[in-house]
Formats: structure tokens, C-alpha cells, sequence
């Protein structure tokens, strides 16, 4: 954290401990993303409105990974190639510090970042229990990946950080991301909502749900009581995270929220991503 952070308010300082200790493990050294006016983007743009928001990045981080882990190619590649079932927290704590190093940190970090995760997924290849190949470097499978993510972070955003959004401005969040997305490989790339709602309809012929699917789905929303995410916010971010899913793909995880709990679930994500922003202000 910058000298320009800190504070001398307990709760807050509290507050941001916490957030700092969920996002960066102290024991591999990791330290809070510095920005950079040399980014990938500028300080104006929308990513960095929309990425620097803890509350709402973690209801769609969360809505991301259910959503992609209904292919049964990308759930393959993180069941055969992760240890995801032992670490959930870990994985989630990796995936925030790519976006946070490739929005806000100086272009060269973001640019080793990606190379590293390009390499990562050259050795992420195998075959799906009925036979069929599949690999990571699929440019089709990171188009998905890269898709589920932007259309979750944006509305996740909406929801519980600018519902007054324009359209402009959400149509360059779909811009900036393609940078991202077409950097690690991913194609096609949506530009625009209307394109993100083409290739994700386009691709539910092929997605699915089994006993992989499953067991995915609950590390994710009923984590163990050792992990961080066992606490709050991190349980309520997993029903906010559910909440953003479309119908249809909460039908296919089999979840269904009551109509009584939705309200509850997003005044208490709202309430928490109000107190952090405060926090961090």
C-alpha cells in the first residue's frame, strides 16, 4: 500500500488489512499492485473504474468462474491441471492479480504477466472423460473464458457500482478488454455487449453440467470452513455472484435464490461494497 493510503482511522485501517491479506499472500512476498500512468490503460479509462471497485469484482469474479466451468473443455483444464479442490481461495487470488497487474500496473509488469500465463497454458492439454481432446490454447475456449469474465465484471459493476452507466461507456469496457483477451489468444473477441451476448449464445449448445461441474460449483459457493472465503463478505459475495448469473445458467447449475433472499443478497453486497470504498477512500 502507497504512502498515500495509509490512515490513521482504526476501522479503516482494519478494514484494508483484511482486503490487502485476502488479495496478496504475504508468504510468496506479494505486495498490493502499484498504479502506473504507464499502463495498459490510461486512469481514465473504464477498466479502471470498473476493476477497482473490491466488492463488485468479487461478485463477478465468482459469477465468471460458474459460468466458464459449464464448458466441460476450460473445466477439464482446471480439474486436471490446478489444485483448485485444495486451494479455491488461491486460484480466486491469482485471477485478481492478473486483472489488477494488467489494468493497473506499469505495461511492462502487465505484458510479463500475460507471458507467464501464456506459458501456463501451454502445457494445459489432455483429453475429457469421453475421449475428447482439448487444450487451453483453444482460442474458442479463451474466447469463452475471456467473455464470461468481461460480461460478469461489467454487470457486477452496474449493479452494485454505476446503474446509471451509459451505453458508451459500456461499450468501451468491451474495447479495452479485447486488448486482454486478444493478447492471451482469445478469438473471437466481443467489442460490444451485443457481441458478448452473441458468442455466449453461440456457445450454450456446447455447455454442460456433471459431477465435475458440481463439485466445482460448491468449493466455489460453500468454501471450507479453514478458507477466508468461509467469511463474510466472501459468502455473500457467492450469492451475489449467483444472483448475476443469467437464467439459464443458474437452471443448468441447478440454483435457484428464493425471491425473498435476492433483496437481502444484494442490499448486504451493496452495504459491504459501500463500507469498503469507504475504507479505501
Amino acid at each position: 500500500m502507497s504512502e498515500g493510503n495509509r490512515t490513521t482511522n482504526p476501522i479503516k485501517r482494519v478494514i484494508r488489512n483484511q482486503v490487502v491479506g485476502m488479495f496478496n499472500d504475504s508468504q510468496r512476498g506479494e505486495v498490493p499492485v502499484v498504479r502506473s500512468r504507464n499502463a495498459l490503460f490510461t486512469p481514465t479509462s473504464v477498466a479502471w473504474r470498473v476493476h477497482g471497485d473490491v466488492a463488485s469484482m468479487m461478485a463477478g469474479g465468482i459469477a465468471s468462474l460458474l459460468l466458464q466451468m459449464l464448458h466441460p473443455s476450460v473445466l477439464a483444464g482446471v480439474w486436471d491441471h490446478s489444485n483448485f479442490r485444495t486451494d479455491m481461495h488461491g486460484r480466486l487470488r491469482r485471477t485478481a492479480r492478473f486483472i489488477a497487474t494488467t489494468t493497473y500496473a506499469d505495461r511492462s509488469e502487465a505484458e510479463a504477466m500475460i507471458r507467464r500465463v501464456r506459458s501456463v497454458h501451454d502445457g494445459v492439454r489432455g483429453h475429457l472423460p469421453d475421449g475428447t481432446a482439448y487444450d487451453a490454447n483453444d482460442p474458442a475456449l479463451l474466447a469463452w473464458v475471456h467473455v464470461t469474465e468481461t460480461r460478469s465484471f461489467l454487470d457486477a459493476w452496474i449493479r452494485y457500482g454505476e446503474p446509471w452507466m451509459s451505453r458508451a461507456d459500456q461499450e468501451q469496457y468491451f474495447a479495452e478488454m479485447a486488448l486482454i483477451g486478444g493478447a492471451l489468444g482469445a478469438d473471437p473477441l466481443p467489442r460490444t455487449r451485443r457481441e458478448a451476448d452473441r458468442l455466449i449464445a453461440g456457445m450454450r449448445p456446447a455447455l454442460k453440467v456433471d459431477a465435475r461441474t458440481a463439485e466445482v460449483a460448491r468449493l466455489i459457493l460453500h468454501p471450507a470452513a479453514t478458507s477466508r472465503l468461509a467469511a463474510m463478505p466472501g459468502r455473500l459475495a457467492g450469492q451475489a455472484g449467483v444472483d448475476l448469473l443469467p437464467r439459464w445458467a443458474r437452471a443448468l447449475h441447478g440454483l435457484s435464490p428464493s425471491a425473498l433472499r435476492t433483496p437481502l443478497v444484494r442490499a448486504g453486497t451493496l452495504g459491504v461494497a459501500q463500507a469498503l470504498r469507504w475504507a479505501f477512500r
